[in-house]
C-alpha cells in the first residue's frame, strides 16, 4: 500500500523553474524572469486546518 501524500501544489504556468525554499516544508518555483510559476506546501492539512479546510478553493480576482 501507497501512503497518502500531504501536499499542496499550485502551478501558475508550466515551464523550466528555479525552486527556492521560503521556510521548513513551503517552497515557490520561479521562471527564468523571476516570476512566480508555482508553490508547493508540505504537512498541508495539519498547517491548514485539516482536510475539510482544503475541500474548496476560491480563486478571487481572476479574469480581471
Amino acid at each position: 500500500m501507497i501512503p497518502e501524500g500531504d501536499a499542496l501544489s499550485i502551478t501558475f504556468r508550466a515551464t523550466t523553474v528555479t525552486t527556492k525554499e521560503l521556510g521548513k516544508g513551503i517552497a515557490v518555483d520561479f521562471d527564468a524572469e523571476g516570476n512566480p510559476a508555482g508553490i508547493e506546501v508540505l504537512d498541508a492539512c495539519a498547517r491548514f486546518g485539516g482536510r475539510e479546510a482544503l475541500r474548496e478553493v476560491i480563486l478571487e480576482g481572476v479574469g480581471h
